[in-house]
């Protein structure tokens, strides 16, 4: 059974940090690519950072860039998120999803990915 768990979400205040985790499980190889997106209430989905199975150039969202760093531990089967100097607008719902040569020039769109994670909830605020 394919399955993507989230962990490593809660409650930081600005300037502070949090890293994510994204542990995968039961997928094939080609179902490798890696991205994080997020969802703000109220607001549509966003692609946030993305990172291919062989860990090649990763894609980021430009509000993130220079701030959240994705990696890849493959030997964990386990994608990061680091999140560095958050701001009140990074908080959402945070969910991870696999995707077959995804993370491309298209790599925002959802509904290039196959497998999604539940979620985990990231709360910036004072």
């Amino acid at each position: 059974q394919s399955q993507l768990v989230e962990s490593g979400g809660g409650l930081a205040q600005p300037g502070r940090s949090l890293r994510l985790s994204c542990a995968a499980s039961g997928l094939t190889s080609d179902y490798n690519d890696i991205a994080w997106f997020r969802q703000a209430p109220g607001k549509e989905r966003e692609g946030v950072s993305c990172i291919s199975s062989s860990g090649g150039t990763p894609k980021y969202a430009g509000s993130v860039r220079g701030r959240f760093t994705i990696s890849r531990d493959n030997s964990k089967n386990t994608v990061y998120l680091q999140m560095n100097s958050l701001k009140p607008e990074d908080t959402g719902v945070y969910s991870c999803a696999a995707g077959r040569k995804s993370c491309g020039f298209l790599w925002v769109l959802g509904a290039r990915y196959a497998y999604w994670g539940q979620g985990t909830q990231v709360t910036v605020s004072s």
